[in-house]
């Protein structure tokens, strides 16, 4: 079994660390198990080839595989993922299913499927008999053009039917229909990726992004992601800030509306990498988590990735 708790000695411990800065911290310094709930693999030198990234991205068009990831956040105490998959080919939802089959560290995939269309049923009942597809990732646009379609909603239904979940992307002008969504679908989870996108510039958030974020928060089935945070902090000129202070404003509005119990770490690594590295991402939560307590602290760094995805605990 993997370590996926910390005692009282070593949280005061890593609570000293933040106070000077935690550039250096590691699995081995917090005893933290980490589930990173959001990263993307793909082969672009397969026969097939894929439909993203694109060839002119010179910093994605490459093999991304999970040995890869693997070595690259051991040092940073990743226990385990959940891979999001960014294909709208049906068939590559079965080609990470294969990369999981015999991989513990791959604790779940989010799909890609359409609700809404003439497939989708038998599609989500094929994926759902694998014990590690654990829900889709749809867009706003997939959303907002749903909620009047009766087709749609029962498709959505049959992923809660199936003890499966949805994964949102977009802007902060998704959160209202969101909202509408986890009203009208009761027994789904529903997980806002990317803390819905907001621009971070160190400030206070925008009105209208606190109040769809408060909206969502009061369907208690719905999560909020904290992932690509330096994404929404990039700046033109480079990489995106390291100090905790920027995000700041951010991780306090989504920790005030859902508690230490729906919110879930993500990195959106590799994308991540075209502004910070996975060093300065794990600084940035664990420096903010880890002042928020023990129980705080595990839940957002696993415990809560566990109950959003219903996925099984890491194992080794």
């Amino acid at each position: 079994m993997l370590s996926t708790s910390i005692n009282r000695r070593d949280f005061l411990a890593a609570s000293a660390l933040t106070a000077v800065g935690l550039n250096s911290l590691s699995a081995a310094d917090t005893k933290l198990g980490i589930i990173d709930t959001h990263t993307h693999f793909y082969d672009p030198s397969r026969k097939e080839g894929v439909p993203w990234p694109g060839k002119d991205d010179k910093t994605l068009f490459r093999p991304v595989l999970p040995a890869e990831y693997k070595k690259l956040t051991e040092p940073f105490g990743v226990t385990g993922t959940v891979i999001v998959e960014a294909s709208p080919w049906v068939e590559d939802n079965q080609w990470l299913l294969e990369l999981a089959k015999d991989d513990p560290f791959i604790v779940g995939i989010v799909g890609n499927l359409a609700p809404g269309t003439s497939d989708f049923e038998k599609h989500v009942d094929r994926f759902a008999k694998h014990s590690k597809f654990r829900g889709i990732r749809i867009n706003h646009a997939a959303v907002k053009s749903g909620l009047d379609d009766k087709k749609f909603l029962a498709d959505i239904g049959k992923l809660a039917d199936h003890n499966l979940e949805l994964d949102i992307n977009g802007g902060p002008d998704m959160l209202p229909d969101i909202a509408q969504l986890a009203q009208a679908v009761g027994t789904l989870r529903i997980v806002i990726n990317h803390v819905a996108n907001v621009r971070i510039d160190g400030k206070a958030p925008p009105d209208a992004w606190v109040r769809g974020m408060a909206d969502c928060a009061k369907s208690p089935q719905v999560f909020c992601k904290v992932s690509a945070l330096v994404e929404g902090g990039r700046r033109d000129e480079g990489l995106s800030p390291s100090d905790l202070a920027f995000y700041t404003p951010v991780l306090d509005t989504v920790w005030k509306l859902f508690g230490e119990d729906r919110l879930v770490y993500g990195s959106n690594w590799p994308v991540s990498v075209r502004y910070a590295p996975y060093g300065q991402i794990q600084k940035i939560v664990q420096e903010y988590f880890l002042t928020k307590g023990q129980a705080a602290s595990e839940k957002f760094f696993w415990k809560n990735a566990l109950k959003a995805y219903q996925a099984p605990r890491v194992e080794k």
